[in-house]
């Protein structure tokens, strides 16, 4: 049953639009999200989806977001919420229950938190692995892509994570506009990053905390 469900979701939601499709454990870290215990209680289980970005928007982004590609960056997250809002309702018609998380929906403007990391959730998913830029790096799509999550207590399995990273690649860190990509993931600097994010809205170039710099240079470590 748990791998028939996957296989049919799969298939649902790639017929739909999505270029990737996998399923975490999170029965260990719900207390990780910023969720109430009546919401995610029963659900074990997080679908993550996601959508590619298209590879011309990011053509003439150099130092800076452009508006294209924050319009872009919106669609995506327009598309992964209605994907995740029929996701939901299909895993509903299987008397499981479904909580859909919105792709990009800050709940802490202050600590820049939402509801769920999606980049966790995606790794724990075989998505990728968190890289150099802070982002979660895809095989094929680099981070060239954006996320959405649902929760579950469908009968479905889990992926494993990748054992994986960018090994030798450090094209993020040469075009950060903030210089706030180090070597050391672990040294990545957020309130760098944050403040070059907030110049950029304060520029009015882009109307959300965006930039797509980094995004652009990573491929994925190919």
């Amino acid at each position: 049953m748990e791998d028939k469900n996957y296989k049919e979701l799969k298939k649902f939601c790639f017929d739909l639009g999505a270029d990737l499709f996998g399923v975490a454990d999170v029965s260990r870290i719900k207390d990780e999200f910023n969720l109430s215990r009546i919401l995610i209680g029963d659900l074990d289980r997080a679908i993550c989806i996601g959508v590619r970005l298209a590879k011309q928007v990011f053509k003439d982004i150099e130092d800076a977001p452009t508006k294209l590609y924050f319009h872009h960056y919106r669609m995506a997250n327009l598309f992964l919420d209605q994907l995740a809002f029929m996701v939901a309702n299909r895993i509903q018609r299987h008397d499981a229950l479904a909580l859909p998380i919105a792709a990009s929906q800050i709940v802490d403007w202050q600590k820049q938190t939402a509801h769920v990391s999606h980049k966790k959730i995606g790794v724990l998913a075989g998505l990728g692995w968190i890289g150099r830029n802070n982002l979660l790096v895809n095989p094929e799509f680099g981070s060239q892509l954006r996320l959405v999550t649902v929760f579950t207590n469908l009968k479905i399995k889990a992926d494993k994570p990748l054992d994986r990273d960018c090994k030798d690649c450090y094209d993020c860190l040469k075009v950060c506009p903030a210089h706030a990509i180090q070597k050391k993931k672990e040294d990545f600097k957020y309130l760098d990053c944050s403040e070059q994010l907030k110049e950029f809205q304060k520029a009015n170039i882009v109307g959300q905390y965006v930039c797509g710099v980094c995004v652009k240079a990573c491929n994925g470590g190919k």
